[in-house]
């Protein structure tokens, strides 16, 4: 069996790095994915979700230095646990959980974040080449 998830969205906070027991880096972030439509009443709708962030190992140290609250990132992963309960004004609420295994950093320097937009760390600490290191052509197909 196999799942994943990707998600799309911006930082609600600095990520925080921590080390477990065992001393392997770990870093949790939470990440805002909004939705928005136009309902059938023809007015703008809009529905935003939180998950719950963290990534391990190098991947954590990477997170940690570059990301920052507001930037806006692409993360796949695996949905770890996911609580769901309703609060005191009756409103559905979730726990989502997500352990990352690649995170993309799509904010620009001029966002705030220090890597260029296009750039990626990947769950081994690489990044990814530049949009144009197929000899600047583009698209490389």
């Amino acid at each position: 069996m196999y799942q994943q998830i990707t998600l799309v969205g911006n930082l609600g906070n600095d990520p925080e790095l921590r080390h477990a027991p065992s001393g392997d880096p770990v870093t949790n972030f939470s990440v805002a994915t909004k939705k928005v439509w136009t309902g059938q009443d023809g007015q703008r709708q809009e529905k935003t979700v939180w998950f719950r962030v963290s990534a391990w190992q190098r991947l954590a140290e990477t997170c940690s230095q570059y990301l920052s609250k507001g930037g806006r990132v692409l993360v796949i992963g695996e949905l770890e646990e996911a609580d769901v309960w309703t609060d005191a004004d009756g409103n559905a609420r979730a726990d989502l959980k997500v352990r990352a295994r690649t995170v993309r950093f799509l904010s620009s320097r001029d966002e705030g974040n220090a890597m260029s937009e296009g750039q990626a760390a990947y769950g081994n600490g690489q990044h990814a080449p530049s949009s144009d290191s197929n000899g600047g052509e583009g698209i490389p197909f």
